[in-house]
């Protein structure tokens, strides 16, 4: 059984940085692609960014520049750099893995950014 387990969230003020890891109970050589996404009140979970077992990303317009989304497949972690943050960042955020065509979840980790 796959599990995700995210960390890193918090309060922190806009401009600040933080850095959001997921830990997965397997090989995450095997998962393609991982991803973040978000859920903000009111809002539809949207997704962050992604990388494949290739180590290829894509990320949404509103964080392009800001985000970075990486891999550790020794670690069995994927990462979120956050920079920059503002006050749109602020959600609750996913890890997600795909492997053999079948979506796994964290159970989330809340960022707010404050004034």
């Amino acid at each position: 059984q796959v599990q995700l387990v995210e960390s890193g969230g918090g309060l922190v003020q806009a401009g600040g940085s933080l850095r959001l890891s997921c830990a997965a109970s397997g090989t995450i050589g095997s998962f393609n692609p991982m991803a973040w996404y978000r859920q903000a009140p009111g809002k539809q979970r949207e997704l962050v960014a992604s990388i494949t077992s290739g180590s290829r990303t894509n990320y949404a317009d509103s964080v392009k520049g800001r985000f970075t989304i990486s891999r550790d497949n020794a670690k069995n972690t994927v990462y979120l750099q956050m920079n920059r943050l503002n006050n749109e960042d602020t959600a609750a955020y996913y890890c997600n893995a795909v492997t053999l065509g079948r979506n796994f979840w964290g159970q989330g980790t809340q960022v707010t950014v404050s004034s």
